[in-house]
């Protein structure tokens, strides 16, 4: 296939939430019929809600600063799904893309040719495939895998990593991982396994009894926000210096390449995660944990582009840590560009993120999943919310706000990462 018939393959499978079927079996038959390629490498595998992402571009950017070859696997991508297979910190090409795809595609239609599965494996469970045969193929010497979502059901889960992190929990996906925070920690804290190093952030008493509770079935000893944290200095747009102690090491005066407070956390969970992977035979010395932390980038995390601010505040926690940045570090009247998926709790969002604004545009993105304008404009009315516009594309959002914002003045787009791919994309293609 070609890298355009790749994308219409993948995509006839159904959106990867919508669609999506937790389960293990799939993605077993799977890579074994391509011939278990997460087998040829090592894995380290990132759970939670909020953070994962930024956390494994963290121990990403280590592993490089390192010279150790690590492979990326992360989701959602903001513009071209090839974002989501990272080699040495390079996204796989189209072709090479397309290439593994078709492999993958074969696999999974001859599986259901033998009866082995009765439907064709999910998007999500192909791209895992795709990413797993991309690490085998270019060697890597370690996988970095963000958990899709969940963890104990996820694709991701199967190859078997020996380290694995969790990252702050919060609701959310509540229709597919539990209704309570106690259920969706369990959903999570489900990738430690007998035999594996748990790295833990910091979490409530409710996650952390549940977490603590599954590694003593697994007579794992958890680390769980076993460190210290100084802030040294920060920027006036929210780049933190900050001095970590860990159990095994202290790392002075380290300067975080991602914008934001809440990074402190994930600069935390990264750095104890480079000293686990050390303890499993690497070699990452000090300096390239503090050079990986300075020099991380995550696409749609607080990333200011030509005058805009991205982040993909997904969740009312995510929401929050947005809301915590915009009061903190941003003193000009804010034009907010707010579009999110239909399932999240988006009375919540609104009521955390709307009062923050000077000017409100709802906007929808172009996904099944994307709660309409309108539905956004009647949670906007019932607020009260005073000045707010109603928009039905981003392409149509981002002019709005450029008129209705004065100088001085910050438009602000989040609410939903797919939103900020669309967003991206046209600010890039603005650009000379």
């Amino acid at each position: 296939m070609e890298f355009s018939e790749t994308l219409s393959y993948l995509l006839s499978l159904g959106h990867e939430t919508l669609a999506m079927k937790l389960g293990l079996k799939n993605t077993e038959l799977l890579l074994e019929a391509l011939g278990n390629p997460h087998h040829s490498f090592p894995s380290v595998q990132i759970a939670g809600t909020n953070g994962k992402g930024s956390t494994a571009a963290m121990l990403d950017s280590i592993c490089r600063q390192a010279g150790v070859r690590a492979g990326l696997f992360t989701s959602p991508h903001l513009i071209s799904i090839t974002e989501r297979i990272k080699i040495a910190g390079v996204d796989i090409s189209a072709p090479t893309f397309a290439k593994l795809a078709t492999q993958v595609k074969a696999a999974s239609e001859s599986l259901v040719v033998q009866g082995k599965l009765q439907t064709l494996p999910t998007f999500f469970e192909h791209v895992t495939a795709i990413a797993l045969l991309a690490f085998k193929e270019a060697g890597v010497d370690l996988a970095i895998l963000e958990t899709g979502l969940g963890g104990r059901l996820d694709s991701t889960t199967v190859a078997g990593a020996r380290v694995v992190a969790i990252t702050p929990i919060a609701l959310d996906h509540q229709d597919y991982l539990g209704a309570t925070l106690a259920e969706i920690a369990a959903e999570k804290a489900a990738i430690i396994r007998p035999g594996t190093t748990a790295i833990i952030a910091a979490q409530n008493e409710e996650v952390s009894e549940v977490i603590r509770r599954r590694a003593g079935e697994c007579k794992v000893d958890p680390s769980i926000a076993d460190y210290r944290a100084s802030i040294d200095a920060v920027t006036a747009d929210g780049r933190f210096t900050v001095t970590f102690q860990t159990k095994r090491n202290r790392y002075e005066s380290v300067r975080l390449g991602l914008l934001g407070r809440h990074q402190i956390e994930n600069a935390a969970t990264a750095i104890r995660l480079a000293e686990a992977i050390n303890l499993q035979g690497w070699k990452i010395p000090q300096t390239a944990i503090v050079d990986g932390l300075a020099t991380a980038q995550h696409g749609g995390r607080l990333e200011l582009i030509d005058g805009y601010l991205l982040d993909g505040a997904h969740n009312p926690s995510a929401a929050q840590s947005l809301l915590s940045y915009l009061n903190e570090f941003v003193d000009v009247p804010v034009t907010l560009v707010f579009g999110a998926m239909r399932d999240k709790n988006l009375v919540e969002m609104a009521a955390i993120l709307f009062p923050a604004a000077a000017r409100v545009v709802l906007t929808q993105a172009n996904n099944p999943r994307s709660a309409s304008a309108e539905e956004l404009e009647e949670i906007a009315r019932a607020m009260g919310v005073p000045n707010f516009f109603v928009t039905h594309s981003i392409s149509e959002a981002l002019t709005r706000a450029n008129e209705v914002t004065s100088l001085p003045g910050l438009v602000c787009i989040t609410g939903s990462l797919y939103l900020l791919g669309e967003a991206k994309a046209l600010i890039n293609a603005r650009q000379p």
